[in-house]
């Protein structure tokens, strides 16, 4: 039976190299968003933020409401 044979790994600077030089090839592949495109998204995102704070709080409201209501319901007081 044969010795497994042991791969010799390049030496952790060496690695982080080539680490950062994949990323830097990488991030010049990316299609970066012009100023307009930028603005257009923001703006999405903080409507669609504010409108699901406030479908939140709405059932906050609701089952606050709801849950106070209940026992008093239920106990007949």
């Amino acid at each position: 039976m044969a010795a497994p044979v042991e791969v010799a790994r390049p030496g952790l600077g060496t690695r982080m190299v080539t680490f950062y030089h994949d990323v830097i090839a990488e991030m010049k592949k990316v299609t970066w968003p012009d100023r307009p495109q930028l603005q257009q998204a923001t703006i999405q995102i903080i409507v669609f933020v504010l409108v699901i704070g406030a479908v939140i709080a709405l059932l906050d409201v609701g089952l606050q409401a709801l849950l106070v209501r209940l026992p008093s319901m239920l106990l007949g007081r």
